[in-house]
């Protein structure tokens, strides 16, 4: 059997935009994407995928469902070979029994979780007190409502500061596991982050995972990232994301660049929509999130030979992702300048001048080929051609792979068809289809409305009073069990976790009947969300004391005032709209 715990953290790792588009050719519509139906014939797409949600739902049929479901729907697979499938694609083991898992638990997650949000807080609190770490700051022309967007903050300089966070500071496991302290060879446990201002990560869904940190003064290594640990993987983050993203979706572009304060300077300056990679490489896993976002990527280096080379790394990660309508492109500054210190003496109107000026990708990946080869002879032709054919192989976009084979036929003098009898395509492979039932929809209640805003912001659990819900049958026996379970498991972040942990169960077919609703809103604002669970609880609640009032005068019916005991005049007092003299 395949513990629940692990299905939960798969679902948390893949992504159903990706295992769709293996599949299915999707077009971005705002916040998600769509395309005509795989599970039945039609015209007009009515087929929509939630990155946001990793829900895909088709508004025609009624087909809905995680990237479990898909899989299962599309492939013909069943539910264990799915989340095989599944793993396997994400290069993780899946285990058999929970017991033989040597990944960390639901349980162990939330902890993680947990205990990093309270360092968070802790580094936040001591920025506030260290005079030092605010000159600098001041120094780099960071301000006060930056940094507090960004929730910067200080490690002091001793050696266990988090000792006095954290209680069990030198007996919990999850201390080191969470990057948070080193135990050395003898045993003995410091602070692995120490006089440094810190620059908090934040996962896709504004959680904490792991921290950046700046020497003050003239230690080493200059910048120290936290560790690669459950929660929290270089190659996966990418800085100011969470901040960035309603700017990236609005201008409908991100300036990927390489620092902490470049991001912030950016932001400070009006370039909100920047983020940056954590000390490593732009991996293929960081242009998908982009282009999930965005259509325009724009990569910004260093003019000198390291940033080139940096470049072309990017160049060679995205080629597998880019399609026709998205944008790469590639930007250089000038010598001597990052993107920190020439928004901030050129200003916001130059450096967008420069953006749009950037080099599209394939201008950048012909003329980086070319540069260094002799055209005018035969072998320096071949070898052109030889060069480019594994990055032509990458390309999937139609056009594009067209393009450039064009291109390359017009530098070597073959023709198109010569072209590709070198290029060689890669046949793409389409499974069988099979179509899904259609699903019953059940009226809405206040409960399911509810529920409806917890798909969206399950850490509204935490806020929610379970004193309303009275009986526990039907939808509140529904909104009752989503609450328990988010709370229960602070890891959950997306809709289709919550799904999955429901499907077969007694709630499968009311939660599924909310969440076909839910798919659909797009670009919600976090707060507004918030607002409308507050207002519908407080609906929950007027409900309830309107329900005890009816109770009550039922009881004390036929009973006049002086008939009362002092107990049941006292009830009666409490009852909204009662006059008792």
């Amino acid at each position: 059997m395949i513990p629940e715990s692990f299905i939960q953290e798969l679902l948390g790792r893949v992504d159903v935009v990706d295992v769709v588009e293996r599949c299915v050719p999707l077009k971005k519509r705002g916040a998600n994407y769509v395309a005509c139906c795989p599970f039945h014939t039609e015209k007009t797409p009515s087929f929509t995928v939630s990155p946001s949600k990793q829900f895909y739902h088709c508004f025609g049929c009624g087909a809905h469902g995680t990237a479990i479901g898909f899989l299962m729907a599309y492939q013909s697979l069943g539910f264990v070979e799915a989340v095989h499938e599944l793993a396997r694609g994400a290069g993780i083991t899946v285990p058999e029994e929970a017991k033989d898992s040597g990944a960390p638990t639901q349980e162990h997650r939330g902890a993680l979780s947990a205990a990093l949000q309270r360092a968070d807080h802790y580094y936040r609190r001591q920025l506030k007190q260290s005079p030092t770490a605010i000159e600098y700051l001041k120094r780099r022309g960071v301000t006060g409502e930056i940094a507090a967007r960004f929730g910067i903050g200080y490690a002091p300089g001793q050696r266990r500061n988090l000792a006095d966070v954290f209680d069990d500071y030198d007996a919990s496991g999850i201390l080191p596991l969470a990057g948070l302290v080193v135990e050395s060879d003898g045993g003995a446990r410091y602070d692995r982050f120490r006089d440094r201002v810190l620059f908090p990560i934040l996962n896709q869904q504004g959680q904490v995972v792991g921290f950046g940190g700046r020497v003050l003064g003239a230690g080493e290594p200059k910048y120290l990232n936290s560790p690669e640990t459950p929660l929290f993987e270089k190659g996966r983050e990418l800085y100011g994301l969470f901040q960035g993203q309603r700017a990236i979706r609005h201008a409908n572009r991100v300036l990927v660049v390489e620092g902490y304060l470049d991001v912030i300077a950016l932001a400070q300056h009006g370039v909100e929509y920047a983020v940056a990679t954590l000390g490593t490489a732009t991996t293929p896993i960081h242009v998908k999130k982009l282009l999930r976002l965005t259509d325009t990527v724009v990569f910004c280096f260093d003019g000198d030979a390291a940033g080139r080379k940096a470049a072309w790394r990017a160049l060679e990660n995205s080629l597998e992702l880019v399609a026709d309508g998205k944008h790469l492109m590639f930007m250089f500054l000038p010598q001597g300048e990052d993107p920190d210190t020439y928004v901030r003496t050129a200003g916001k109107e130059r450096l967008e001048h420069l953006i749009a000026q950037a080099e599209p990708l394939s201008h950048f990946l012909v003329r980086e080929l070319t540069h260094r080869i002799d055209l005018g002879s035969e072998e320096g032709r071949a070898h052109l051609l030889q060069a480019a054919k594994p990055l032509l192989q990458k390309i999937t976009a139609p056009a594009l792979g067209m393009l450039l084979r064009k291109r390359m036929g017009e530098l070597t003098g073959l023709s198109p068809e010569e072209v590709n009898g070198l290029v060689r395509d890669r046949p793409r492979r389409r499974e069988k289809q099979r179509p899904l039932s259609k699903g019953r929809r059940l009226p809405p209640s206040v409960a399911r409305e509810l529920v409806r805003r917890l798909l969206l912001q399950p850490r509204l659990a935490d806020t929610f009073d379970m004193a309303l819900l009275g009986g526990h049958d039907g939808d509140m026996a529904l909104l009752a069990d989503v609450v328990e379970f988010t709370r229960a498991n602070p890891q959950i972040l997306t809709l289709a976790q919550v799904v999955q942990h429901f499907s077969g169960s007694p709630h499968a077919v009311a939660l599924q009947a909310a969440v076909k609703d839910t798919v659909i809103w797009e670009d919600f604002d976090e707060r507004e969300i918030a607002e409308e669970f507050a207002a519908l609880a407080q609906q929950l609640r007027k409900k309830k004391v309107n329900q005890e009032r009816s109770r009550l005068l039922r009881g004390l019916q036929g009973k006049g005032l002086g008939d009362l005991t002092p107990e049941e005049r006292e009830m009666f007092r409490r009852v909204p709209g009662a006059v008792v003299d």
